[in-house]
């Protein structure tokens, strides 16, 4: 009786809590209580909440601030972070049409059509080069793409004088052009096209419309273009974004008032503001024109992250 008891009791099954714990070496492993990777995750979102609120605060002063006057800038009851009593967004933006002959809106046009020509511009030649160093083979072409990616490790405000002297040969200095000419070469663009094509276009596809007869610019247009359309749209923004951004450029090319872009025209009102007595105290239309040009960028990422999709045809080649 004592053995069938033992050896009923040695086969019983273990007992759930038994069960649950993992045993290593032959000792049971305690059980696991789930702190740390809790822990870990309340860490990475406090983490990425002051990267947050890092970006935002300087934007979400930028729009408290345009809603004020000259004076509450400095002296107002609101602080530099919440709104006044009195809200001049409105009286600032008619301003700013008016100051100086509306001067503001020739800076602002004039930075549309620098970032949107130079931008496309730069966008084509970096799709057509990126896309002939990932699917072509020629000679020098290693040489040519560390070339290249040389260029891009070079600041580009070394690169304002010299540009500046090549330009003044061909007598196109305080022109637009001095502004959109030097403004089309985009080393990181072609070098992301030719990376993200690399990836995207598979090789077997080309081959395979060749074999039914395509040419090589049908290939292009309509097989590699459509699968390069995330790429484009990245390099398409960051284009536009560096060159209405670009202030050292248009400082050194542009002397006339009607052909700076918004960044060098508020820079001029800034240096007014702060000469003092001898200057015009407009650092409302200064804050509020700051704000007014960001808006378009805002709207254009927002209107085209929709296109920031790629790697669907991956796996499509087996």
């Amino acid at each position: 009786m004592s053995l069938q008891t033992a050896g009923g009791n040695a086969g019983a099954p273990q007992t759930t809590e038994t069960a649950r714990r993992p045993r290593r070496g032959g000792r049971t492993a305690p059980a696991s209580t789930g702190r740390g990777p809790r822990s870990s995750r309340i860490g990475s979102h406090l983490f990425l909440l002051a990267l947050v609120l890092y970006f935002i605060t300087p934007l979400w002063w930028l729009v408290v601030a345009s809603t004020k006057t000259n004076s509450g800038l400095f002296t107002g009851t609101g602080g530099p972070l919440w709104f006044d009593d009195q809200f001049n967004l409105f009286q600032n933006l008619r301003d700013l049409s008016t100051h100086q002959g509306g001067i503001y809106w020739t800076w602002l046009g004039n930075s549309f059509l620098y970032a949107l020509s130079a931008g496309v511009g730069a966008t084509v030649l970096a799709v057509l080069a990126g896309y002939g160093f990932a699917k072509y083979r020629f000679r020098g072409r290693t040489f040519s793409f560390a070339l290249l990616l040389g260029s891009v490790m070079v600041p580009l405000t070394a690169l304002v004088i010299p540009t500046f002297v090549l330009l003044s040969e061909f007598q196109l200095v305080n022109t637009r052009w001095a502004v959109i000419l030097p403004s089309l070469l985009s080393p990181l663009g072609v070098y992301l096209i030719r990376v993200y094509a690399q990836d995207v276009v598979p090789d077997e596809m080309l081959d395979a419309g060749r074999v039914d007869g395509a040419g090589e610019l049908r290939l292009f247009f309509q097989v590699a273009l459509p699968l390069l359309r995330p790429a484009i749209v990245t390099v398409l923004l960051l284009s536009v974004v560096a060159t209405w951004n670009n202030y050292f450029l248009a400082l050194a090319m542009l002397r006339s008032p009607d052909l700076l872009p918004i960044t060098v025209g508020l820079n001029n009102w800034q240096m007014l503001s702060n000469a003092g007595a001898g200057g015009e105290q407009v650092w409302n239309l200064i804050v509020t024109g700051a704000f007014v040009s960001i808006l378009p960028l805002i709207v254009a990422f927002l209107s085209l992250q929709r296109y920031w999709q790629g790697g669907l045809t991956l796996g499509a080649i087996k």
